[in-house]
């Protein structure tokens, strides 16, 4: 099967940036496959899991916000890398990976997050 690439990457920025900005239950609703698989161990596996993590983030955590920076996709995965800006100005930059279906819908889940440090010692940014 040949994955759209492109409605690919734009299916996952639109799958997180709902899910992170308070609406975890339409983003799995709209973009996730009939089985989700995560990797993340503070999320609980399934599409329930999710929803659970991402509503308690948004009730404890609910003036926050998400920058796209990139996204890469290759056959059926998709890569984001993405600045977060957190209550105090605290950031941090994560990148996620995302597998799809053959019906171009989300299945399953990597991520990596990190705090922008204050000072870098290459003058260079993480993003």
């Amino acid at each position: 099967m040949k994955h759209d690439l492109e409605a690919n990457k734009s299916n996952a920025e639109a799958f997180y940036r709902t899910a992170y900005l308070g609406d975890p239950d339409k983003a799995v609703r709209d973009y996730v496959g009939a089985d989700y698989k995560q990797h993340n161990p503070l999320v609980a596996d399934g599409k329930a899991g999710f929803i659970d993590y991402f509503n308690s983030m948004n009730r404890d955590y609910p003036h926050k916000d998400i920058a796209f920076v990139r996204a890469i996709a290759q056959d059926d995965l998709v890569a984001l890398h993405t600045l977060q800006t957190w209550p105090g100005n605290e950031q941090f930059v994560t990148m996620d990976f995302f597998r799809f279906d053959d019906q171009g819908k989300i299945v399953e889940h990597w991520d990596a997050i990190q705090t922008v440090p204050e000072v870098s010692q290459n003058g260079n940014t993480m993003y």
